[in-house]
């Protein structure tokens, strides 16, 4: 699988790793920024040693290998900025924030949000339980440690996004965000479907990718708000691309987007934000936390079109909607 442009992040985080890996495009640059905040896979000795989970356990709340989906985004123009950091270590998919008072001996500022639904799940800025609901650690923790990832990852992470969007939208007039994800297999069955989700599942084509009988869940979600991150028409044209691939796709049900989707997309700005939730049964095996490396080369190769694609839309061909979402 071919790899992305060189990394040219370069800010230290807490612990002396980089807070997130900046590839940079290797064609002329176009609108479209690829974001992966959950695939970050450094699991310090300290955060290991601190966690009562064991290394499997704390990859639950991981979005693996989702980076390596879109490696190959430079050859199109397009920067992809993943995190390093681990999802269980600090989400920079929350707000700054989002912190949960029973996990710390200390008092919280008076800024932080502890009442949010994401905290409540346990799954704030600092998670208190991987996305399984097991706890993460075995006693309390300081306000000022936490504090530090905050400040040394949380941060320079936020300002080097929004300096690609800003970047984009002076260049080209507008920009496009993809907040890029993987959703465990099984999430419909689980959760129950509409009377539509079952129909589109019914009828969707066979992919290479899959094994065994016909799944329960769609192969791709897409979040925008109800329209409100990303223009009606962008979203469709993206849904329709992904169809024609052969996936099945849904959209903001069950993931509608998340802190990120929320804070960047603003289609009247011109600024337009959608998630993409990738069904792991896809490409990789879950139960053992690898990559199904021919599976995986099929939705890499897919996303490779579907960069292509995005990057090169011009905007006004996509009606009115593309610059007024619904409110």
């Amino acid at each position: 699988m071919p790899g992305p442009a060189k990394d040219l992040s370069d800010q230290p985080g807490a612990t002396g790793a980089q807070p997130f890996k900046l590839f940079a495009p290797n064609a002329p640059a176009g609108p479209l920024i690829l974001n992966s905040p959950h695939s970050g896979r450094n699991y310090s000795a300290d955060f290991r040693a601190a966690s009562r989970l064991d290394a499997r356990t704390l990859r639950l709340s991981e979005d693996c290998f989702v980076d390596e989906l879109f490696a190959s985004a430079p050859s199109h123009g397009t920067t992809l900025i993943a995190g390093t950091y681990p999802r269980a270590y600090i989400d920079v998919n929350r707000e700054p924030m989002e912190l949960d008072p029973r996990m710390f001996d200390d008092r919280l500022p008076a800024e932080a949000n502890t009442t949010s639904d994401r905290v409540a799940a346990g799954l704030g800025t600092i998670a208190r339980v991987v996305c399984s609901g097991l706890p993460i650690y075995d006693g309390k923790l300081l306000y000022a440690e936490e504090r530090a990832r905050i400040e040394n990852i949380y941060k320079p992470y936020h300002t080097a996004l929004q300096s690609l969007i800003d970047d984009a939208q002076a260049r080209c007039g507008f920009a496009i965000l993809f907040d890029c994800h993987s959703m465990p297999s099984g999430q419909m069955g689980q959760m129950g479907q509409t009377g539509r989700q079952r129909n589109m599942l019914a009828n969707r084509r066979p992919l290479p990718t899959d094994r065994g009988s016909r799944p329960l869940d769609p192969d791709m979600v897409l979040g925008d708000r109800y329209g409100r991150s990303c223009a009606p028409g962008l979203t469709a044209r993206i849904e329709e691309l992904l169809q024609d691939m052969g996936y099945s796709v849904v959209r903001n049900d069950p993931y509608a987007g998340g802190y990120c989707t929320v804070r960047y997309g603003r289609p009247r700005a011109g600024v337009h934000a959608i998630q993409i939730e990738i069904n792991r049964r896809l490409y990789m095996d879950e139960a053992r936390i690898r990559r199904r490396t021919k599976a995986m080369q099929h939705v890499a190769d897919d996303m490779d079109r579907l960069i292509g694609a995005v990057n090169a839309m011009d905007i006004a061909d996509l009606g009115a909607s593309a610059s007024l979402a619904a409110e």
